[in-house]
């Protein structure tokens, strides 16, 4: 389970699929109100607070998000009171903890990160053998960021495709809302061929 700070009121978590497991939830699970993901939600909640100092109280809009073969991102956005509205007592805060706005999702979104742009290089040249038309490359916090549309790729290379990725970078909880805002387009289409044409992999 990783967490991460996007501003002061909002974090991400990311989750892998292991991280379920472990717990004994499953992808569907999330999807519905059961003790273990209720459960889950405080576990995440508990480590963001002693991680990041995020308070967990009052209302909170929960977006969850499901990535192919990678796990799941959960974005928590804590809702603000208005001090000069008055004063709230403890009776009221109680009632208010972990008051959830769950927003679910399942997205087909492919994100793989790469520290060195010459590994990338490398995994582009073997990606190229079979994926052509397809990749959008980001940069973002010192990482190069190749990501995906399933829809531009064979479904049955889609199985190849992870491997490679996973062979060559490491999976990432970036959502494509999070690199549009916060990261630079390096590449807005067929990153893939592109660097093929203008890169040389190592021999």
């Amino acid at each position: 389970m990783k967490i991460e700070r996007l501003s002061s009121d909002k974090i991400r978590i990311f989750l892998t699929f292991d991280d379920l497991t472990e717990r004994g939830i499953q992808k569907e699970d999330m999807w519905q109100e059961i003790p273990k993901v209720h459960d889950l939600f405080t576990e995440m909640m508990d480590q963001a607070y002693s991680e990041l100092g995020f308070d967990a109280t009052g209302p909170l809009a929960v977006e969850v998000f499901a990535l192919p073969a990678q796990g799941m991102v959960v974005i928590v956005t804590r809702g603000k009171y208005d001090q000069h509205l008055g004063t709230i007592n403890e009776e009221d805060m109680a009632d208010e903890i972990y008051e959830m706005e769950v927003t679910l999702e399942e997205t087909d979104f492919i994100a793989y990160s790469f520290k060195d742009f010459e590994v990338l290089i490398e995994a582009a040249h073997t990606l190229s053998k079979n994926v052509t038309e397809a990749g959008r490359l980001y940069h973002y916090k010192d990482k190069w960021i190749l990501t995906m549309d399933p829809a531009d790729v064979d479904l049955t290379k889609h199985a190849a495709l992870i491997a490679v990725l996973a062979e060559f970078g490491d999976t990432t909880s970036l959502t494509e809302a999070v690199l549009e805002e916060y990261g630079k387009v390096v590449m807005a289409e067929n990153a893939i061929a592109t660097i093929c044409e203008h890169f040389d992999r190592n021999d």
